[in-house]
């Protein structure tokens, strides 16, 4: 957690398939755009606003600070970035090498992408703040914080998005846990939930993040109740493998064996 005070404010948005691009965006930045003209009620600083998502919602959250930027308000000084969802062409190398296997593989994408963006995913036209890794100016961003796991299907993605934010002239604090693959931390924090709390980890700008997402990244050997339990816990139990090629049919696509 953020040492000292903070105002968080959770951001309920629309998903698809029932609400596609550009709902869940749309409502995303509606999200900071309330807290800036909020500010005196809330008793925050206006200058000082900062974002952050999870997987689809790093997505999110990374189309938000471009909304944010390109409408000139509000004024986003941070922008945190978990193992975010970036790239709706799945071309890199580490978006195909994870099939039928753990929380999310490459089918489980293709699913989750053409949800928000039906026929469109994958063709030219497909806007920046749905999939950011489509925007082809990345300056005047905020400072970033964003991270990925070594054997995480994201991963090339939000490297190359890395690269070109520090590129563009954007501070951005880069880290990649070795043997990390996608929720490897929710499997950590459910074996530390039953030892002694973990230290939160530290960033290069002095602040407490988040939950130590170095604790084991490489020793976390996942389960069967593992895996179940983190589907429990994800939204309409995940977009994983199983869930993913069960719906598969509603949005015209077919699950290669």
């Amino acid at each position: 957690m953020i040492e000292g005070s903070a105002v968080v404010v959770s951001v309920e948005y629309r998903l698809a398939p029932d609400h596609p691009d550009p709902a869940p965006v749309e409502d995303c930045y509606a999200g900071p755009v309330w807290m800036a003209k909020n500010a005196a009620e809330l008793g925050i600083d206006p200058e000082r606003l900062l974002i952050a998502g999870v997987s689809g919602g790093g997505g999110l959250a990374a189309g938000t600070a471009l909304l944010a930027r390109d409408r000139a308000f509000p004024k986003l000084s941070h922008q945190i970035l978990i193992c975010p969802m970036l790239d709706d062409r799945v071309e890199t190398h580490g978006s195909r090498m994870v099939d039928r296997d753990g929380v999310w593989d490459r089918y489980s994408n293709l699913y989750a992408w053409t949800s928000l963006l039906g026929e469109r995913r994958g063709g030219p036209v497909v806007s920046q703040y749905a999939a950011p890794a489509r925007a082809e100016d990345l300056s005047r961003l905020p400072r970033t914080y964003i991270d990925t796991g070594s054997a995480e299907g994201f991963r090339d993605e939000i490297l190359i998005y890395a690269g070109r934010l520090s590129e563009a002239g954007v501070s951005v604090d880069l880290h990649m846990w070795g043997g990390g693959f996608h929720s490897f931390d929710m499997a950590a924090v459910m074996r530390l939930s039953r030892a002694p709390p973990a230290r939160p980890a530290r960033s290069s700008s002095g602040g407490h993040l988040m939950l130590d997402r170095r604790a084991h990244a490489a020793d976390v050997a996942l389960t069967e109740a593992d895996l179940a339990a983190i589907r429990e816990i994800l939204p309409t139990g995940g977009f994983g493998p199983r869930y993913a090629e069960q719906h598969a049919p509603q949005l015209g696509l077919t699950h290669s064996k």
